[in-house]
């Protein structure tokens, strides 16, 4: 036995066996009355009572018992139930009316008497409680039938029982019409009551079986009993309290039994429902058979009661005559119904067969039939069209030689398990495997199995294009779509099996990150699809140039990863320097030269290298691996670097920075300082620069160049320009009402400028509000962005002098836009970088440099500043070369507001004395802006 059904007959067996005691015990209750009985309970007085009382109390038993059961939830026939405890209540009451008169008043029971009333009301509620319990017919010929059934089995009990005994009592001398009716009603209510019985028992539900059964049973036991009463052997001679009585008291005890026997067999049922069952089927059929048979049965016995009276020499009587013939009659239309019945039945079914086959013929699935061993038996036409193979082909082929083997095990497995299962709780499966076709490929094929006689049935379908279009989804979802590439997704899923399983703490197992440094260039000055191309080029080279177990990837825009598997065997030391040289080879890979549309392409390669550790995850060392290629980047780019973990702690500082810096400026952390451009010719005032400064709450200061590397967005950084703007402005405002009109200069990126959040109507209405008046703001411009517009910003600078807006260009000197913004913006002043004016003293060669972009701001008519000017040697060698102004740590630092109008009436600051001054550089010169109007704007 299995292990599931071991189990199953544990859990049964002690309801089975509980059952059992009770039924044991119900025999023992019923035997002991009969042996009673059967020795007259040793006196008359207890035979009476026994014979009276006793049954009274067993009717009264089945009567409670059947009105319980009927008011219990999961009683299904409430109504059967109650009018089984009705009958068994007037059989109780006609026992103890018999008992009244015989025990009580010690006199002969009456003929007829209210017993007999009690009594004849026993078999009605009985006979319709048993069409409640039957199965019902399906339509109005089944009731005529069910009808005739009843006729044909209670004509023929009449014609028998006629002949043998009911035609003496009926005529019978010296009776009156009272008795005689009353001694005809009882047999014949239990010839009514018996052909119910005979007619239903076949009929009758499933889910009822057991206790129709029990029933039927304590019925019929009382029935044969009310016939030997009524027969003329016993009737005379009968007496309460003999052995006849112990028919009716276990009539009574079977009765009050059912429905108790039957819940307990529906819950040992329904426990062996959860195990293997293996159910007798032959009954089935018998019952079938005997429904068939019930009929000729009846008609037979009819026969035999009228031979029985011929044989005898006996007059036939008149009621056997008519009973025969309304019995024949019966038989002849009920054969005739069945003969209808029949025709249409054979009809429908012909015509369902007909949709069946056109059906399957003309379904585009295969549907395949096969034996309990696995030979096809039947194989549907379309199987020529899926498959490629004729259906007579396929037909006693066996499955195992058209499935693949590598599939095979699983099928079986599958197809065990289902069998296994109950078909009420699982009527169909579904499984998918490879199936040969006709020209020897291997098909996917989907199946919905289910049971078929023992067998299978196969509904299946050919599902290889959509097996295919889900593996290239699959594909799709974990591979770059450019270059084919694995993607983050498949790369990460990598990465995690490489640190799982038997590889778990491999130091040698390292993650490469890598970005391609001018690429953004490449897409600038060439185009996206040609910067696709490098991208396609670049990832094949990456692939072919890690090994066959490791994993290159593409993570997105020009950032690429390569995991390096390692395998235990080799030193840590070694294992770093041999991914440290597979990193730079990459890298020297990957910077060799693209040929795209012709034309020769270079870009460089940062990498960053992380190892992995014990217990580290994926997301924390490819993190790692980024922020060492960040660390690449930001050390020169074209190199490689390995991780180390004080990257990680720079990073959270600076993330801690950005989130502070966020909310800097709301919370009022941001200080302005002015830092005073001065006329190197006379140290006076001419302008001021304004400067942020971020005093945080721990009382730290940060210069601009230390917080704005941490700003993490572009809104942050011009959120804290339009501050400096209003700040700077109003400031300005509120000295030129004290007395100290002096210019002030704010820097400001390009980007701002054409942001729309710095509108040129706001910059109007500011210099409105505070008014401002013409030339007091200058605009010195950082570095433009090469993404920027050169047009665009053209448009916004005019627009800007057009309100008496000085614009600057700061850093002038540094970096290849600087001439082209010099030759198209609209310029007013030159500010030198810092670092042409930190070696102009050293570096004769940055003297030649510094001399000769003087000379082109003199002769475009600018003005120019320098800026750093921090030792008094520099304000010598710039103002011999003919540089105006300048602002540094020569003069003054940033000030504060108290500190700058300190120095404001002060005016001046003292300069170097040297060599005489050209005469270019004696005093400021008018600037050139097309407008007389304009008043004089200092540089600064």
């Amino acid at each position: 036995m299995s292990a599931p059904g071991a189990l199953t007959a544990r859990e049964t067996r002690p309801a089975g066996g509980t059952a059992l005691r009770r039924q044991l015990a119900l025999a023992a209750v019923c035997a002991a009355y009969a042996v009673g009985a059967g020795l007259g309970w040793g006196s008359r007085e207890l035979a009476l009572i026994m014979g009276d009382f006793g049954l009274s109390a067993a009717a009264l038993i089945a009567a409670v018992s059947c009105l319980l059961y009927a008011r219990t939830p999961e009683c299904r026939f409430r109504p059967a139930w109650l009018l089984f405890s009705f009958s068994s209540f007037m059989a109780a009451a006609g026992n103890a009316v018999w008992g009244w008169y015989e025990v009580v008043l010690d006199a002969p029971v009456p003929s007829p008497s209210v017993a007999d009333f009690f009594f004849l009301c026993f078999a009605p509620p009985a006979i319709v409680g048993l069409l409640v319990l039957a199965k019902r017919p399906s339509g109005r010929a089944g009731w005529v039938c069910l009808g005739l059934d009843a006729w044909l089995i209670g004509g023929s009990l009449l014609t028998l029982s006629w002949s043998l005994a009911l035609a003496h009592t009926a005529h019978a001398r010296g009776e009156s019409v009272a008795p005689a009716a009353l001694a005809l009603a009882y047999p014949l209510l239990d010839i009514v009551l018996v052909s119910m019985v005979l007619a239903l028992h076949f009929r009758r539900t499933p889910g009822s079986r057991s206790a129709v059964n029990t029933a039927i049973a304590g019925l019929a036991l009382t029935v044969l009993c009310d016939a030997l009463f009524t027969s003329p052997l016993l009737r005379d001679s009968y007496r309460s309290g003999q052995l006849l009585d112990a028919g009716w008291f276990a009539g009574s005890l079977l009765l009050a039994y059912a429905p108790w026997g039957a819940r307990r067999a529906v819950e040992a049922a329904g426990g062996a429902a959860r195990g293997p069952r293996r159910p007798g089927r032959a009954a089935r059929p018998l019952a079938s058979s005997l429904t068939a048979l019930t009929p000729y049965l009846a008609a037979a016995i009819c026969t035999l009661g009228i031979l029985y009276s011929v044989t005898e020499g006996r007059r036939v009587d008149r009621v056997v005559v008519i009973t025969g013939c309304t019995v024949v009659l019966a038989l002849v239309v009920r054969q005739g119904i069945m003969l209808l019945d029949n025709i249409a039945l054979s009809h429908e079914l012909a015509q369902k067969e007909s949709h069946f086959r056109s059906l399957v013929q003309g379904s585009s699935d295969v549907i395949m039939i096969a034996a309990p061993s696995g030979v096809l038996r039947y194989v549907s036409p379309a199987a020529t069209k899926v498959y490629g193979r004729d259906a007579e082909e396929l037909v006693g082929s066996e499955l195992a030689s058209l499935i693949h083997p590598e599939d095979f095990g699983r099928v079986v497995h599958e197809v065990r398990r289902f069998l296994a299962a109950q078909p009420a709780e699982e009527p169909t499966t579904r499984m998918e495997c490879r199936f040969r076709s006709g020209t020897g490929t291997w098909l996917n094929v989907e199946s919905t199995v289910s049971r078929h006689q023992g067998g299978l049935i196969f509904n299946s379908r050919d599902v290889t294009e959509r097996v295919r279009l889900q593996a290239q989804l699959q594909h799709n979802a974990e591979h770059d779509p450019l270059t084919d590439l694995p993607n983050r997704a498949l790369f990460t899923e990598r990465v995690r099996r490489a640190l799982s399983g038997r590889r778990a703490g491999d130091r040698a197992t390292a993650v490469l990150f890598i970005d391609l440094d001018g690429f953004k260039g490449v897409n600038d000055r060439l185009g996206h699809q040609a910067g696709d191309e490098l991208l396609v080029q670049a990832a094949r080279r990456l692939a072919e140039s890690v090994r066959a177990g490791d994993t290159a990837a593409r993570l997105g825009g020009d950032e690429f990863a390569a995991l390096i598997v390692g395998d235990g065997t080799t030193a840590q030391a070694d294992r770093e320097l041999q991914v440290h040289e597979i990193a730079d080879r990459l890298r020297l890979m990957l910077s060799q030269p693209y040929r795209i549309d012709g034309a020769e392409v270079r870009v460089a390669a940062s990498i960053g290298v992380a190892f992995a550790e014990p217990s580290i995850d994926p997301g924390d060392l490819m993190r790692n691996a980024d922020l060492a290629m960040y660390r690449a980047k930001a050390a020169g780019k074209d190199r490689v670097e390995l991780y180390a973990p004080q990257m990680q702690a720079e990073v959270v500082r600076r993330t801690e920075l950005a989130a502070k810096l966020r909310s800097a400026l709301h919370d009022g952390e941001f200080a302005l300082l002015h830092q005073p451009v001065v006329s190197l010719a006379t140290g006076r005032i001419t302008a001021v620069s304004a400067q942020a400064r971020w005093r945080s709450a721990q009382g730290i200061l940060f210069t601009p160049a230390e917080f704005l590397r941490v700003a993490d967005d572009g809104n942050r950084a011009a959120e804290l320009g339009r501050w400096l703007l209003e700040e700077a402005v109003a400031q300005a405002a509120e000295r030129g009402r004290l007395g100290h009109p002096t210019p002030v200069s704010v820097r400001l990126s390009a980007r701002l400028l054409l942001d729309r959040s710095l509108p040129l109507g706001s910059i109007e209405a500011l210099l409105t509000r505070h008014q401002l008046p013409s030339g007091a703001l200058v605009i010195e411009l950082a570095d433009s962005d090469p993404r920027i517009s050169f047009d665009d910003l053209e448009q916004r600078l005019t627009a800007l002098r057009r309100l008496g807006v000085r614009i600057a260009l700061d850093g002038f000197g540094s970096g290849y836009a600087a001439i082209n913004a010099l030759r198209r913006l609209p310029v007013d002043v030159l500010k030198l970088d810092r670092g042409l004016v930190e070696g102009v003293v050293e570096s004769a060669r940055l003297h030649k440099i510094t001399s000769g972009l003087l000379r082109i701001a003199r002769d475009l008519g600018m003005h120019a500043v320098a800026d750093g000017v921090d030792v008094p040697e520099q304000v010598l060698a710039l103002r011999a070369m003919g540089c105006t102004h300048g602002q540094g740590m020569a003069f003054s630092g940033p000030l504060d507001e108290y500190r700058l109008r300190r120095a404001l009436v002060r005016g001046t600051y003292p300069v170097p004395a040297g060599m005489p001054l050209p005469l270019l550089t004696a005093g400021i010169p008018q600037a050139r802006n097309g407008s007389n109007s304009e008043t004089r704007v200092p540089p600064t």
